[in-house]
């Protein structure tokens, strides 16, 4: 993994779990398995279970077309439909006929029959309601009553809980670039932990909704500056396995999603064990370094070289580099730039219109915007496809989560083969030509529309997963949260259109897979102007980024040497040298 001390390739990635790297990596990306876990966890806890009215009184004799049982909870095995009734017999001889959402009281109480057409008084459901708890003998709809007219709050669940991603996507990558990528991790991951037990002890709705929205927040606080974090840790050769490993804990995440939804069906005890989860990182977070390249764009030379050195002695190296010697700095400016508030308080302030200073860098944030947007969009298509698999549903979440991890290995083999470009347009492409594809399959052929469904999948996996590491190289440390955060931002809002554009079936059956055919081809096209990023060192200014794949104008008109790109560079070759002097 990156640095003045050790250089990892992609074939020797597990070997020296000994070294600090390693352990600041597999510490890093745990955490990314509790933003799996938050992300998915509403799929079991806001579930609607089967349901119909209250009733008021003592039940003698419950109906169900040709079946008759003694209590409602018989009856749940053989309820196939929204629109199937109960009748039911009380102790003081009254009927009554339960819906989900209303209940009919028989004038006549003399045949007990499932049919009947005479006078009947209806009434709403004053006593609440009656729940299957054969699977979950609680959840959040269940709770607080979130059905019938109440219903379009259980909806609210999970949109609310993206929207709260989306925005602190945004925040905290800001953040990351100012404070650093040290302590947003240590707030975020606290936050985590803090707010997804507060999540299982809110007394409502609206607080479970406002203390979600925040755990939101911080879950994709914590993804975005992680991918930042571990990016910037690692070395040319290990970049893309490093990156894509983020994803695989993400992926494990759902899994444990699945397990602990089958082993736990009350909804806040649910909650509590997915929290838990984050515990061990909370312990040890603290002593996670600051990574050297956000200190160097910082110009806090000081502490960056005490960042190296303990790299250094971790790692066993007897002649860390020097970065004096790299920056061609005097030994002054080190202290210079620790202590002169006067420069600090001067340096610039990036926001996100640096991502559009110049035509070269503009029409590169657009062009990874809609990719991310794309892929966001595309994977929640398919995966709202596939819910017809049927089967166990907890065994399904569980597969949905297993069949990233082959897709995300796929990616790396690409990325270090062909490039990040080379292997982003392929795929982005063939998720265009599937969706096609599927257009042509008749309906009477489900398995084949299911595996089709499956490699569409597959295949926006690769370009979903490909752009967060190709995102973070695309861009200088001074933006590369902010552009990541912003990144994560365009997929969130295609998470959040996803849903609608699943809605528009009802106007044509394909019109789902057809915009989702039209986005990935025009962003498959778009991704050929963009530069390949495979074995080049990280970018540390905007004069740098734009220059990288063409020469072009800075964001100050100038365009002075790279100096900070080329001593971070000299950096990573050190590294690499080290490492294959000591093999």
């Amino acid at each position: 993994i990156l640095s003045c001390t050790e250089g990892f390739s992609s074939v020797n990635f597990f070997l020296f779990l000994y070294r600090l790297q390693a352990c600041v990596y597999f510490a890093s990306v745990f955490q990314a398995m509790s933003c799996g876990i938050h992300y998915l966890a509403s799929v079991f806890m806001a579930v609607t279970p089967n349901f119909i009215c209250g009733i008021p009184g003592n039940v003698s004799t419950v109906l169900f077309h040709n079946s008759s049982e003694s209590s409602i909870e018989d009856i749940w095995t053989l309820w196939t439909s929204t629109e199937n009734y109960i009748v039911v017999q009380l102790e003081n001889g009254e009927i009554w006929e339960l819906n989900q959402c209303s209940r009919s009281k028989r004038e006549v109480k003399l045949d007990l029959a499932y049919e009947y057409n005479g006078n009947k008084s209806v009434f709403s459901c004053s006593d609440g309601f009656l729940y299957d708890d054969t699977k979950w003998k609680s959840t959040v709809v269940t709770q607080w009553d979130l059905v019938c007219d109440r219903e379009w709050l259980a909806k609210l669940v999970q949109p609310t809980f993206m929207l709260g991603v989306l925005i602190g996507a945004v925040i905290f990558g800001d953040i990351a670039d100012r404070l650093g990528r040290q302590r947003v991790i240590w707030f975020t991951s606290a936050g985590q932990f803090l707010f997804g037990i507060a999540v299982a002890f809110t007394y409502d709705y609206y607080s479970f909704v406002i203390v979600r929205f925040l755990l939101a927040m911080v879950s994709s606080g914590y993804l975005v500056v992680a991918f930042v974090y571990v990016t910037e840790f690692v070395g040319i050769k290990a970049r893309t396995w490093a990156s894509m490993h983020v994803h695989a804990f993400f992926a494990m995440g759902i899994m444990v999603v699945a397990l602990v939804g089958f082993l736990v069906r009350t909804w806040w005890v649910y909650q509590i064990f997915l929290s838990i989860a984050t515990l061990p990182f909370i312990l040890c977070c603290w002593m996670l370094p600051e990574t050297p390249f956000w200190l160097l764009s910082e110009k806090r030379y000081e502490d960056a070289q005490k960042v190296i050195d303990i790299m250094a002695r971790w790692n066993k190296v007897s002649t860390p580099c020097k970065v004096s010697e790299l920056y061609s700095v005097p030994q002054d400016d080190l202290v210079i730039g620790r202590t002169d508030d006067n420069d600090t308080s001067s340096r610039k302030k990036h926001n996100i219109l640096d991502l559009f200073c110049n035509w070269h860098i503009a029409r590169r944030t657009i062009t990874v915007w809609l990719i991310w947007f794309t892929g966001s969009l595309g994977y929640y298509v398919f995966s709202l496809s596939s819910v017809s698999l049927g089967g166990n549903e907890y065994l399904n979440l569980f597969l949905i989560g297993a069949v990233e991890l082959p897709c995300y290995i796929i990616a790396c083999i690409g990325m270090d083969k062909l490039g990040r470009r080379n292997t982003l347009i392929p795929f982005l492409i063939l998720s265009a030509l599937i969706c096609v594809l599927i257009m042509f399959i008749p309906q009477d052929f489900s398995i084949l529309i299911i595996l089709a469904n499956m490699a569409g999948k597959f295949s926006i996996g690769v370009a979903f997963g490909l752009i967060y590491l190709y995102t973070a190289e695309l861009y200088p440390t001074i933006v590369r949260s902010l552009a990541v955060g912003s990144g994560s931002m365009m997929c969130r809002v295609g998470s959040v259109v996803a849903p609608f554009c699943v809605y528009l079936r009802s106007v044509w059956i394909f019109m789902p897979l057809l915009l989702v055919g039209i986005m990935a081809l025009l962003s498959g096209i778009l991704t050929i102007m963009l530069p390949e990023t495979l074995g080049k060192p990280l970018t540390n200014t905007l004069v740098e980024a734009t220059e990288m794949g063409r020469n072009g104008k800075s964001c100050s008109g100038k365009t002075p040497p790279a100096q900070s790109g080329a001593a971070l560079e000299k950096i990573e070759m050190f590294g690499q040298e080290t490492a294959s002097t000591e093999k």
